[in-house]
Parts: structure tokens; sequence; C-alpha cells
């Protein structure tokens, strides 16, 4: 069965699934790749482009982790989640017999691993980091499908089962818990999946080419025909990896970690502009506002390449920052089979994220015109993004246009 149909099965109907699931032979390798390992690399790869190339913030204001911690960050991370799903196991397997059930560790890392499904989907919300609060949700209901699954899996009686989930919720907010201070001791940092509010499919589609995740916020859609091939990319890295680690030799393993990353974020890059190229692309002036400052920097690690170009523009009070990132082709390639939209609107501010053809826009704007964003990644992996204070939505948008995002959106990629 194909990761995408076993994950779509899991969410939409997991009573009946669970006992298909509990009936299949498996072993740990089996379960972990390339299931677990796919999904767990989602949430890895959102995380990293959310952080260090969409940015946290808003309003005039953005952060973005430095590049290569945020490397760092989305492998740590990655590693910490697999480890997560096996420590949780371990200990789903250990308190069987407290709640009547039955010990058997690889229908245990059954439980935790396709329980997590929710979870590790909805790590696809960290590509707008504003949007990480939906976190809830998929832990709500990721605790739900290991609720309906326990009864199968290690044979507890259905009326044991709640408790059952109590305790294993706070044996794995513990181990969470200690999981993440290990991370931070290392400089690395856990991805949580995401919000799951709920899955639609087509009817009588056996295998959809997309897949809608509704929550009140937005809307995942995945391309699961991307997703596929994802899958089978991972699988590919995760037996070099094996293979390398096996023959003892460093450069191999090496080599192996480096094609691991690849295949997580979609295959090889092409390379990135130039730092000096990017920065020709800041004009001298932007909204009638001469610039004040600039800096072009570009990075590369494991495979990975990123470059930007920064600038300020200012006059009468008003302030603009303009930042243009060339991410290698990364962020098209995610946004290639996921992406988010929707909206929300207060009494103060406005924000919105969503399709303009082959672009992603997001827009976030106060009402009284003092501070908004407006953030375009191109088809190419070009990410502009203009933040603007004392300025309406409008003119901000007026003036990324007046930066001829088609001419940006049409540079081609250097030679190697």
């Amino acid at each position: 069965m194909s990761i995408v149909q076993r994950a779509k099965d899991v969410l939409l109907n997991p009573k009946a699934t669970w006992p298909t699931i509990e009936a299949e032979s498996a072993t740990v390798q089996s379960i972990y790749v390339p299931y677990v390992v796919v999904l767990a690399a989602i949430s890895a790869v959102a995380g990293f482009v959310g952080m260090s190339i969409v940015g946290v913030g808003g309003f005039g204001l953005s952060y973005r982790v430095p590049v290569f911690s945020g490397l760092v960050h989305m492998v740590v991370g990655f590693v910490l989640a697999l480890v997560m799903v096996f420590v949780m196991a371990v200990i789903a397997n250990a308190l069987a017999p407290t709640f009547g059930g039955q010990k058997n560790q690889i229908s245990a890392l059954k439980l935790i691993g396709y329980g997590s499904t929710a979870g590790f989907l909805g790590g696809v919300f960290s590509l707008i980091p504003a949007a990480s609060v939906l976190g809830l949700l998929a832990a709500l209901y990721s605790i739900y499908l290991i609720y309906t699954g326990l009864p199968v899996l290690m044979k507890c009686p259905e009326g044991k089962a709640l408790p059952y989930t109590a305790v294993l919720l706070v044996c794995g907010i513990v181990a969470g818990a200690l999981l993440a201070w290990a991370s931070a001791m290392s400089g690395g940092g856990m991805r949580g999946g995401m919000g799951m509010a709920g899955l639609d499919r087509p009817t009588g589609a056996a295998a959809p080419p997309e897949v809608a995740i509704k929550t009140p916020a937005g809307e995942i859609k995945i391309d699961t025909n991307k997703l596929e091939e994802l899958s089978k990319r991972m699988e590919a890295a995760s037996k070099d990896a094996d293979a390398a680690q096996r023959s003892g030799d460093p450069a191999a393993a090496a080599k192996a970690a480096t094609g691991m990353i690849t295949a997580m974020v979609g295959g090889a890059q092409r390379p990135v502009m130039a730092a000096a190229d990017l920065k020709a692309l800041l004009p001298e002036s932007l909204a009638s506002m001469k610039r004040q400052s600039f800096e072009a920097e570009s990075n590369s690690a494991m495979g990975l390449n990123v470059a930007s170009a920064k600038a300020r523009y200012g006059a009468d009070g008003k302030q603009i920052r303009l930042s243009i990132t060339d991410t290698g082709g990364l962020a098209a390639a995610v946004a290639a089979w996921a992406s988010v939209t929707g909206e929300r609107e207060d009494d103060r501010s406005v924000e919105k994220t969503y399709k303009q053809g082959s672009r992603t826009v997001h827009e976030e704007s106060r009402k009284d015109g003092s501070q908004s964003q407006y953030m375009v990644l191109l088809a190419n992996g070009m990410v502009v993004d203009v933040q603007g204070e004392q300025f309406q939505i409008g003119d901000l948008k007026a003036a990324a246009e007046a930066l001829d995002l088609g001419r940006i959106e049409a540079l081609k990629a250097p030679a190697k």
C-alpha cells in the first residue's frame, strides 16, 4: 500500500484501518521507511522554510533563523522526531499490562508511528510560522487516532483505552520536554506537527491527486503524486545511509547525510544567484523613497544554497524594508507538493495567504495603516518580502509590483 493511501485511511477511517495495520507483518525498518521517515521530513523541511526562508514576524518586523542554524534545527528536529516515535512506542508497550493489554513492541511502534500521521502532515503549516498555533488541533487529532488504535494493537479493553491514552499523553509531554532540552543543549530544535481538523476526498476516488486539510484558520493542499515521489527518494536515501553506516567510511557517511537532506527537500537544488547579482535587484529608490542601507550574502551547507539581498528605504516618517531571497528552488520544491491558504481578521488587523497563479502571496496589515507586509513566493523559488511602516497594504503591493516581479521570476539559474 502506498504511503499516501495509508495516510488517508488512517486519517479518514481509523477504526476500520487499525485492524488492517494490526494484521500486517512488519519490522521496525518497514514501519519507519518510508512512512515515518517521510512524514517526519515534511515537518522538518516545512519548519526550515518557514523559519529560515519566510521568517517570523510581520507588521514591519521580521526575524529569520540564520540558514546554517536553520539547517541544524531541521536535521536535529527530524532525528528527534524519529526518536520520539520510538520512545513513545517503548512507553506504550511497557504500559500495556497495566491497562489489561498485551505487550508487543512492533504493535506499539505501529500505534505511535501511524497514530502520529495527523501531527506530521499538519507540519506543512510551518511554512507560514504565524499559523503554528494550529498545532493544538494536530495534537488533539493524533491523540484521538492513538486512542482508537489502543484496543486493536495493544489488546486493552475498550473501557481502559481512555486512561491508557491519558497516561501516554502525560508520558509524551515529559519525554518531549526531555528531548527538547537535549535538542536545545545541542543547538537544535524540534519541529512539532501543526494543525489538522478535517480531510476531504472526492467521492469514489481511490487516489486523488490532491488532498485538502481544512481548519478554522486555513487550508493545506497536498499533491499526493509529489508526496509519493518524496517517499521514493527518502526510501532510496535511507538505504544509502544505512549502507554507508555499515561501511564505516566517514566520507561515505557524510555523502549519505547530504543525500538524505537533498532527498528531504525535493532533490538536488539549483545554484543560487550571486549575492552581488541579487543586490543589483534592489532599486535605488522605492515608493519615492531613497535607499538608506543594504546588505547581501549567500550561504551553503550540506548541499543547500540560499542567497539574499536586503535594503531599507525611508522618508518623512515612512519606511520600507525589502528583501529578495533566492532559495535555490527549495521553497518552490516544497510549494510544489504543499500549499497553505487562509485568512484572518479582527478589529485591528487583516491577514491572508492565497494563491495567485503559480505564486503564493501572504498579506498582513493593521487597519490604521501603521504597519503592513506583502510577501510573494515566486514560481522559481525566489521570495520577495516587502514590509512597511505608515503604509497601507495597497501602497505596499504597488511598491512590490514596481520591482517587476515577473522579471525576477524569469531570472535564469546560474550555471554550476
